[in-house]
């Protein structure tokens, strides 16, 4: 019997509601029946309408693939991200300024603020250096007079060493800002005047 004729009598018996699906085996045999086994639910498939025709297929990507797909989706996402982000800062770069020299009013204003948090950690770690500079030369006096540490002072240098490790880092933290912030004004300025030809 003709494969169409058998598709053809298989959707008359149907109910009018009824799905036909079209699969393949794993030997190769297709097969046509208003349900699918759940070994194969998973794998590409047709569904037809009741002349036979195909109205839907489904097609099940391998794990590799469906990892591909994702990956790709996801650049194409980022690639987007970026665009927008691009469109949005320039946007905001004629929105704020009239010419380049607002630019570097603003850069300076923020530069002064980071300058003077360099100036107030500055002295923090001088005071704390000292602080540390003292204590040690305390406990280096209990040393030489083969004396043991008191905890009071094992506690003092502790904290003496843990503040000055943390100002130092808070130190490095303030420069690297105000490299950034250099860096992004630089940058603004040079888009700035792509975007004007100013």
């Amino acid at each position: 019997m003709p494969k169409l004729l058998l598709i053809a009598l298989l959707a008359l018996s149907m109910p009018t509601q009824a799905r036909i699906f079209k699969w393949v085996d794993d030997k190769g045999v297709t097969h046509i029946s208003d349900t699918i086994p759940a070994e194969y639910a998973n794998k590409n498939r047709s569904e037809l309408n009741k002349s036979g025709r195909v109205v839907n297929i489904k097609t099940v990507l391998t794990p590799d693939e469906r990892n591909a797909k994702q990956a790709d989706e996801a650049k194409l996402k980022a690639a987007q991200d970026i665009v927008r982000d691009q469109k949005m800062h320039d946007s905001s770069l004629l929105n704020t300024y009239s010419n380049v020299q607002e630019i570097d009013l603003a850069r300076a204003r923020n530069l002064q603020q980071i300058d003077a948090r360099v100036q107030v950690s500055d002295k923090q770690l001088v005071e704390a250096d000292s602080n540390l500079a003292s204590t040690r030369k305390k406990a280096a006096a209990y040393s030489k007079a083969g004396k043991p540490l008191p905890p009071y002072l094992q506690d003092e240098l502790s904290a003496a060493q843990l503040a000055v490790a943390k100002l130092s880092k808070d130190m490095l933290d303030i420069k690297a800002e105000k490299t950034a912030l250099e860096t992004r004004y630089d940058a603004d300025k040079a888009r700035y005047r792509e975007l004007t030809g100013k």
